[in-house]
């Protein structure tokens, strides 16, 4: 079995045969580290899917190496949209900084009781592991790198449906900009997601409840049917 590797010194992967039985991509790793390439360089931490440190793409797709079982002709490369460091680590403080400017987090705390059901009202967004899987397949960052992006919206949704935030407006007013308008709803972040979080369903919610605060489409309130690419003039009748 083979697989190849797209490493940071070369544009053309690099190739690496191992023993044809089942294994994570992880432990091929770490065999062809300890045994082929010393040079080879990746990120790895909980090794059980809980920490999302060692998310890669595999074929295109997002997948977390620790979990993913390697195929035979895979090709692995880093997460996109990030910058590489070395070979398969990225550097992912920007993608983290889009926690921070959506300001996703309780701003005005207040007593309420929570009870079950509103625990899992939330319970999958709080599931979300912060592995950029998302961001990566996120198509929107090859137009706007400002997009804050799938995770972060998923976590304003889970804060402004929290009971105890007296004051979630604050975090809708400030996901208006390079945020839930930006979104294509192409759910390319759902299908990567690992913990089957439904950032693309937490961006429609959140739509909605902009809509309640007085926001809008900014792109409806730019189209006008007068403009000669529509070919036509709504108030000329037909």
């Amino acid at each position: 079995m083979t697989i190849s590797i797209l490493k940071s010194d070369s544009t053309t992967p690099k190739t690496y045969t191992l023993e044809n039985k089942e294994t994570t991509l992880l432990h091929a790793l770490t065999h062809i580290k300890s045994t082929l390439d010393a040079t080879l360089t990746f990120t790895a931490g909980c090794r059980a899917s809980v920490c999302g440190t060692c998310a890669v793409r595999v074929n295109g797709k997002e997948e977390l190496s620790c979990a993913y079982k390697v195929q035979d002709g895979d090709l692995i490369e880093p997460l996109a949209y990030h910058p590489v460091l070395r070979d398969l680590k990225v550097d992912k403080h920007k993608a983290k900084e889009t926690l921070i400017k959506s300001v996703s987090w309780l701003h005005t705390f207040k007593e309420a009781p929570l009870t079950p059901k509103d625990e899992k009202f939330s319970e999958r967004q709080t599931d979300c592991i912060l592995c950029d899987s998302c961001y990566s397949a996120c198509p929107v960052y090859a137009v706007n790198p400002e997009f804050l992006g799938p995770f972060a919206l998923t976590r304003a949704y889970r804060y402004t449906t929290d009971k105890r935030e007296s004051t979630p407006k604050d975090i809708i007013d400030n996901i208006q900009s390079n945020g839930i308008w930006d979104c294509t709803l192409c759910g390319e972040c759902t299908l990567a997601c690992p913990k089957g979080i439904d950032p693309k369903m937490d961006i429609m919610m959140l739509r909605g409840k902009s809509v309640q605060h007085g926001y809008s489409d900014p792109t409806l309130l730019q189209q006008s049917f007068g403009e000669p690419n529509f070919g036509f003039d709504p108030n000329a009748g037909f």
